[in-house]
């Protein structure tokens, strides 16, 4: 009996160290895999603050850029709201304001009775651009304080402030390209290259600024709102 038992524990002795030595390999494989896949994480944490920065700072700048852009076309709309004269031709001065006659050796002749420019529908035509004008330059200001407000005071209204601010925009660039346009068709036999006045062109150089100066706030917008739904999934 005892040769017995013994043959029996020295058959079991080496199947026993066998698998003793396959799950020690085997743990060691899984540990050794484990520290593998665990070396980039590190790296990815540190990597994003550096992104992170990089994505806030040129964020910043183009904010920062279309916020000077808007208050260069705000200037240049208010200039040419106020001034009198946007069109000079066959010795007369037309703005929304005035209307001039230019003599020989004599200082103009202004007047808001436009009836001697001999235009059919211009008195009309020109208080409803100088109401238009008005508007579009007062909504541009607006506008514009929306967006300085939105990066001063960052709260959780700040991108809305800057939604908003870039819609006031818009809406100017359409009230400003209104007047533009109507302008130059009521007086379209009168108007030259040579006529036009540095303030008609200032009106249409704030309308372009209007217009893309707007569309660059809210794409950002939309920008800003896509990253958020993102890093809110």
């Amino acid at each position: 009996m005892k040769p017995a038992a013994l043959l029996k524990k020295s058959h079991l002795k080496p199947v026993a160290e066998g698998r003793a030595g396959q799950l020690r390999a085997g743990s060691t494989l899984i540990f050794t895999q484990s520290e593998d896949v665990g070396d980039p994480a590190p790296k990815a944490q540190e990597e994003l603050p550096r992104r992170k920065a990089g994505k806030s700072a040129l964020d910043t700048f183009i904010r920062t850029l279309i916020i000077l852009c808007t208050a260069i076309a705000v200037v240049l709309s208010v200039i040419s709201v106020c001034s009198r004269h946007w069109l000079f031709a066959d010795r007369k001065l037309f703005g929304l304001w005035y209307f001039c006659t230019v003599e020989h050796d004599r200082k103009p002749q202004c007047t808001t009775d436009f009836s001697g420019a001999e235009v059919d529908g211009l008195d009309t035509a020109l208080v409803f651009l100088r109401i238009i004008a008005t508007f579009a330059a007062v909504l541009a200001m607006f506008g514009l304080e929306m967006l300085i407000t939105s990066q001063i005071c960052v709260d959780a209204y700040s991108r809305r402030k800057w939604a908003y601010g870039s819609g006031l925009i818009l809406l100017a660039f359409f009230m400003t390209s209104v007047v533009v346009l109507v302008f130059a068709i009521v007086l379209w036999n009168f108007i030259t290259l040579t006529g036009i006045s540095l303030t008609y062109w200032s009106q249409l150089i704030s309308a372009f600024l209007f217009f893309l100066n707007s569309i660059s706030g809210l794409h950002m917008y939309s920008m800003t709102t896509s990253d958020n739904s993102v890093g809110q999934a």
